[in-house]
């Protein structure tokens, strides 16, 4: 009777023993609000450092050697195509010009004279055809000495606002010396230079369409004209990983100058997004995780791929479908395995909550 008395102890004690340990596995630590993910189209903005350039931007260099003689224009001045600019002093040029067109004429003379001479067969055809070369030749001067002339004259060749000056007025200037600067912003030019991830998530969701982009002045101000992305250049810097794009904005009232800068705004739709609150991850060396909580309502980590990151939120590749319930609070007092009471609460209210306290 005590020996059957001392085992019944013993069974029990161990029994005790192996609920204890059994409980301490699982042992549940409070109660915490969880949430599923959420699947909805959404939009993903970037801003990236802009530079601006004007559609139409040239130097205005010399092609003939002289003084300045003339400047018919401000700097910063608006001006039509064909306006007058500078004027290189012509009086060599022109001097050339009465010069050809006095041997031509000369040699027009000449060949009047010797067609004479040929119709009664004083000279022979071969000297007759050498004359008339000869004043064809004359000829030729002439037009290369007015051509010279007219290049000592610099025209806009199209409408927009000159630069700053390089050489003032009795200057002496050497032919391909620099005068200023012509820029036609009727319409401008914006590059920016977007990482390979980021033009896979453009391409991906934008395939065959031109995105449009809006433009923060430097004042940090909205410009008020949509631009699109018209070009995006074809090779990646290898130095920097990047891709340039560039994007078309008009620019009817001119407020944006070339030489500026600014940054760009792209939208990009996002179709079907597995969306999740930032809070709900923690990350483990490069690797970002979630608390899932099975049936049981026991947790287990699981690692996550993010595609891409919105305010507030991550928009999930892969590790997560819509049935999942995840932890959204408390992610530090709980480990794998462990057991929890759970406060469930729809995705929708959850991110609800979230924009309400990002403002």
């Amino acid at each position: 009777m005590h020996r059957f008395t001392t085992t019944s102890v013993l069974i029990a004690a161990l029994s005790t023993l192996g609920c204890h340990r059994e409980h301490h596995d699982v042992e549940e630590v409070g109660k915490f609000l969880v949430t599923r993910p959420l699947r909805k189209d959404t939009e993903l903005t970037r801003e990236y450092v802009a530079q601006i350039r004007a559609i139409q931007h040239i130097e205005l260099r010399t092609l003939e050697k002289g003084y300045l003689q003339g400047v018919f224009v401000d700097e910063g001045q608006q001006v039509a195509a064909g306006h007058k600019l500078f004027q290189i002093m012509p009086l060599v040029y022109q001097a050339e010009v009465q010069k050809a067109q006095a041997e031509a004429d000369l040699s027009a003379i000449e060949l009047s004279n010797t067609k004479l001479l040929a119709d009664k067969n004083v000279v022979s055809p071969n000297e007759l055809s050498l004359v008339n070369a000869k004043l064809n030749k004359a000829k030729a001067e002439v037009a290369l000495a007015t051509t010279h002339r007219s290049l000592t004259e610099m025209r806009a060749p199209f409408s927009g606002i000159v630069g700053r000056f390089q050489a003032r007025l009795g200057s002496l200037i050497s032919e391909g010396d620099l005068l200023s600067t012509l820029s036609d912003n009727s319409t401008v030019w914006v590059y920016f230079n977007v990482s390979e991830a980021e033009y896979l998530t453009y391409k991906l969701h934008t395939p065959n369409e031109t995105a449009a982009v809006k433009l923060m002045m430097a004042n940090g101000q909205l410009f008020d004209q949509t631009g699109k992305v018209e070009t995006i250049e074809a090779d990646f810097n290898n130095d920097t990983g990047n891709l340039a794009f560039r994007a078309t904005f008009p620019n009817p009232k001119g407020l944006l100058r070339h030489g500026e800068t600014g940054k760009v705004m792209m939208t990009v739709p996002i179709k079907d997004a597995l969306i999740i609150p930032q809070k709900a991850t923690f990350d483990v060396l490069d690797k970002k995780f979630v608390y899932v909580i099975d049936e049981k309502h026991i947790v287990r980590s699981r690692p996550i791929s993010v595609s891409a990151e919105l305010p507030n939120v991550y928009v999930i590749e892969k590790g997560l479908d819509e049935k999942d319930t995840i932890l959204m609070d408390g992610l530090r007092k709980v480990r794998d395995g462990s057991a929890i009471s759970i406060d469930f609460k729809e995705p929708a209210d959850v991110l609800a909550h979230l924009e309400v306290e990002s403002e």
